[in-house]
């Protein structure tokens, strides 16, 4: 395969991935999705040793193709050199009102998929931490601190991205009650009301 061939198929790739989740977990509008990729891991190398923008580049094109496609936004995290924060637009930030720290992510600070996120955006900058509904892990870099609880776990029909493994989950509430809890409305009202 061609490096152009290459190129298109993780971008396609990348994109089945998150509109196989964003089906899945009905996402849209209002929902926050967080990605973290390590494009080492998409190229075959170990996380945080070829770091590649070219194949964030290619990621991106095609995470954001299923974005605008559904509504829902996107952050991506960024490595442990910048605490994990993550990259997203600042309108995002702004309406979640979620804490704004001070940093530019670069390949070696940050990551070359939170790098070329940020280059990419309008109006990019950094949040501390959120609650996303839902996410996707690349090359395993550990997005589990970014989700709402509770995490259901998530098995795409593709298992990888490149050479990378891919995890995913959504989030739902949490159940609370005990055996005479509703969780959905009944047709029928029950006449075992509590008084």
């Amino acid at each position: 395969m061609d490096r152009g061939q290459q190129a298109q198929s993780l971008r396609a790739e990348a994109a089945e991935v998150l509109e196989e989740l964003a089906s899945a977990a009905s996402l849209g509008s209002g929902h926050l999705v967080v990605i973290g990729a390590s494009t080492s891991e998409v190229a075959g190398q170990r996380i945080g040793t070829a770091g590649a923008e070219n194949i964030a580049a290619e990621l991106y094109a095609g995470l954001a193709d299923v974005q605008s496609r559904f509504g829902f936004d996107l952050a991506f995290q960024c490595c442990e050199h910048l605490n994990r924060a993550l990259v997203m637009e600042g309108s995002v930030l702004e309406r979640l009102g979620l804490t704004e720290v001070a940093a530019v992510p670069v390949p070696k600070a940050g990551g070359s998929m939170a790098a070329g996120a940020y280059r990419q955006m309008k109006q990019p900058c950094l949040a501390e931490s959120v609650q996303a509904h839902a996410g996707i892990d690349i090359g395993e870099t550990l997005i589990g601190m970014h989700l709402r609880q509770v995490a259901v776990p998530y098995r795409p029909a593709r298992r990888t991205v490149g050479q990378a493994r891919v995890t995913a989950a959504w989030t739902r509430p949490k159940l609370i009650g005990g055996e005479r809890a509703v969780y959905k409305l009944p047709e029928v009202q029950d006449s075992h009301l509590c008084d």
